[in-house]
């Protein structure tokens, strides 16, 4: 049980081979209502720029690409495989350039400064090894008056499920959530926790980070 906890584990951290595909079936059903929720406190407009973190099967940047009907939709993955299905999800999109997708790290997108308004990341936060790193990437690449949507699951449902305990995702409360987006170039009092509750009764976080003008 403890490899297939870990074999697991790392899939959602960064899917790859025959099993990536799966995990990104997956996914793709468990970020449904997380990317809804995230997507609500993003408050994304028609002519906004936006990056997707994580993008995963491509679900979240189709969404993205329907609220924003004149901006740029980038999207940032780490995984050869996401890459293949969001772009497969989004190729019309791609083809026209409205959504343009990057190997790359989080802490390293690739971005010009301050190039985007809207910033999204559903269930990728428990991977940032160097949140910092993180933060202030997402600060650098975004403009002034821009907005943040991190959506996790909270740390009481997730310590229940025996893969987040192979030592690959770390664990947020609401608390832990707001000190980690704090523990960045983001002044705390732009911060904010909303915490939601999904079918079932999951409990979930979105932290939200307001960039002054």
């Amino acid at each position: 049980m403890g490899r297939i906890s870990n074999c697991l584990a790392e899939q959602l951290q960064q899917p790859h081979g025959t099993l990536g595909r799966l995990a990104g079936a997956v996914m793709r059903l468990a970020n449904r209502e997380p990317n809804s929720l995230a997507l609500q406190a993003l408050d994304v407009g028609g002519d906004d720029d936006v990056l997707e973190l994580g993008f995963g099967p491509g679900e979240g940047l189709r969404a993205l690409a329907r609220l924003s009907l004149r901006g740029t939709i980038h999207g940032v993955d780490q995984s050869a495989i996401m890459l293949v299905q969001a772009s497969a999800r989004n190729r019309k999109a791609t083809r026209s350039g409205r959504v343009r997708l990057r190997l790359a790290r989080f802490d390293e997108t690739g971005l010009p400064d301050e190039s985007v308004d809207r910033i999204l990341a559903v269930n990728v936060a428990y991977f940032w090894s160097d949140g910092p790193g993180v933060l202030a990437e997402l600060n650098r690449v975004l403009r002034p008056g821009g907005r943040v949507s991190i959506y996790v699951t909270d740390a009481s449902a997730m310590a229940r499920w025996t893969f987040t305990s192979s030592g690959h995702h770390r664990l947020f409360s609401a608390g832990q959530l707001g000190d980690f987006l704090a523990d960045g170039p983001f002044d705390a009092a732009s911060i904010s926790i909303e915490r939601p509750t999904l079918r079932w009764g999951l409990p979930g976080l979105v932290g939200v980070i307001s960039k002054a003008l």
